[in-house]
């Protein structure tokens, strides 16, 4: 009989050219390259890369970027589905169906062809922003804000949500978080998404079934989880006892732990330099002051008293960034699905390019 493999923790499923990680070592690459390098690169560049394979030179970046300007608008027929949704829902339920609803529109949905696949990847990337925002303005009973071709991609992301143009490190936070979030091998959203290509069906179901799959708290829900943990915890001197209360009835603390990184996650390290960086911009280190003495805290209860390793993970320090930029938790997955497009994307095409339909057996028990 096969060893089983709960959680198919360990279990190595496919080879991918798209991204490498070292748990041990705490290394993210995509496609070869050091998440740290990577991270001080545009948003634009980073997708480029995912979807096509290589770093864009100056004209490939100016002519990538000028594609997903071109596509960033939705339809009126879209925005007229997106006024219908039950607001007190899930943000993402409302990108999961905005998503649906889009592939109706692009007449290139069926097609499955490389050119098709392509086109199809500049419109999502594009969309998800616009949509996101829209979403979010909709449900709160505010206009929504057409898309400003001369902005970046993660400014014009945040001048749609709130209506007034960024500074420059809050746009530099917004790229960095796109970014960091725009990969990660075969995390649960991304194993299900190439599990739905390897039936050969179309990229949009896909990116579907990879939404689907992020929402969960185990996942990419787990974000919010850490904000509203942050808001329950109040203040640095409410931390200690928080925590402690925490431990001793074994609840899960939001943000800790990885299923792949026993040290540091070096996406962490990434938001928690922009966390400190936008603290000191806003005069306010309260949220920054707070996650430090949590993170301070566990690492004295694991580590110290247990040594059992425990650090933050990625969505730790991106909540203290996504609460310096105003973004409400109900957002938070959304705009992670946002950055994980690109990544989503790049694993679809890989997959369509050497297939064959992933269909594991289980033990009957």
């Amino acid at each position: 009989m096969e060893e089983m493999k709960k959680g198919l923790e360990g279990v190595v499923a496919l080879d991918t050219k798209i991204s490498f990680i070292d748990g041990i070592q705490g290394i993210l690459k995509y496609r070869g390259i050091n998440i740290e390098d990577l991270a001080d690169l545009s948003y634009d560049a980073v997708s480029y890369l995912l979807i096509n394979g290589k770093i864009p030179d100056e004209t490939e970046l100016s002519e990538y970027s000028q594609e997903l300007k071109k596509n960033r608008r939705i339809n009126g027929k879209q925005i007229e589905v997106l006024k219908e949704f039950d607001f007190g829902i899930e943000a993402l339920d409302g990108l999961r169906t905005a998503i649906s609803c889009t592939a109706h529109f692009d007449n290139e949905n069926n097609h499955h062809t490389p050119d098709a696949n392509k086109n199809k990847s500049i419109r999502l990337v594009a969309k998800f922003p616009t949509i996101v925002a829209a979403l979010h303005r909709s449900g709160h009973g505010e206009p929504i804000i057409e898309p400003d071709s001369e902005l970046s991609h993660a400014a014009n992301f945040l001048f749609m949500l709130k209506g007034k143009i960024p500074t420059k490190l809050e746009t530099e936070a917004m790229e960095k978080d796109l970014i960091l979030s725009a990969e990660h091998e075969l995390n649960p959203s991304t194993f299900s998404l190439r599990i739905a290509a390897s039936t050969l069906s179309d990229m949009y179901s896909a990116i579907i079934c990879g939404l689907c799959t992020l929402k969960g708290p185990l996942h990419g829900g787990a974000r919010k989880g850490v904000m509203d943990m942050l808001d329950e915890v109040g203040s640095q001197e409410n931390a200690r006892d928080y925590i402690v209360q925490k431990l001793e009835r074994k609840e899960k603390i939001m943000g800790f732990g990885h299923r792949v990184y026993k040290t540091y996650d070096p996406r962490a390290m990434i938001y928690k330099d922009v966390a400190r960086r936008l603290a000191i911009e806003k005069a306010d280190c309260s949220w920054f002051d707070m996650a430090e003495e949590i993170e301070h805290i566990l690492y004295h209860e694991f580590i110290e008293l247990r040594g059992k390793p425990i650090y933050p993970n990625v969505d730790f320090y991106s909540a203290v960034v996504y609460k310096y930029l105003e973004i409400p938790a109900e957002l938070a997955t959304s705009i992670f699905a946002m950055g994980r497009v690109s990544g989503w994307i790049a694993h679809c095409m890989e997959q369509y390019s050497d297939n064959r339909v992933i269909r594991p057996r289980a033990h009957s028990v």
